[in-house]
């Protein structure tokens, strides 16, 4: 029967319970991400804030941040609804971020190549729907410069190992 001719009996149209509205809720939810390589996120928090104002979305990876993990913009984030920030920083170079409205349940940081240049960061979300976590990479590639000759330019050589070693992440 349909609203317009009524319930059958009066149990037809009855609220949902606390545990099927959440169990609802997360069929039927939406996961947002975005991702910016933001070339410091210090110079550029106002613009962070004006796209999370606007946009919304549930993490937001950030690459290149070019900060240390104790100097990041952690109040600022906070401000705007994400509570859960996981950083993998340096001063002055690389560097990533993942920026959360939704809790963690777990973090790691991997380096690759043998160089700890701050270039991963994982984490993961607890589904309750689900078995399994959901595992978000945030990864920060080598540019590898102009030349992709891996035996005349090391930086095409890392690149590429880089990429071999992100197969890795499961």
């Amino acid at each position: 029967r349909t609203r317009e001719t009524g319930p059958s009996h009066a149990n037809d149209f009855a609220p949902l319970s606390v545990i099927a509205a959440r169990r609802l809720l997360q069929i039927v939810m939406r996961f947002t991400l975005s991702t910016w390589n933001i070339n410091s996120v210090r110079l550029r928090i106002d613009l962070v804030a004006k796209f999370l104002k606007v946009q919304q979305p549930d993490v937001l990876c950030l690459q290149e941040t070019k900060c240390p993990d104790d100097a990041f913009p952690l109040k600022q984030f906070r401000r705007l609804g994400y509570e859960h920030i996981a950083l993998n920083g340096q001063k002055g170079y690389h560097g990533v971020a993942v920026i959360s409205k939704l809790p963690f349940a777990s973090t790691e940081v991997r380096s690759f190549c043998d160089k700890l240049d701050s270039r991963h960061i994982s984490v993961s979300f607890a589904a309750e729907s689900t078995k399994a976590p959901l595992l978000l990479h945030n990864f920060y590639v080598p540019a590898g410069g102009d030349v992709p000759e891996p035996e005349l330019k090391p930086k095409f050589a890392h690149k590429l190992s880089f990429l071999d070693e992100m197969k890795a992440c499961t």
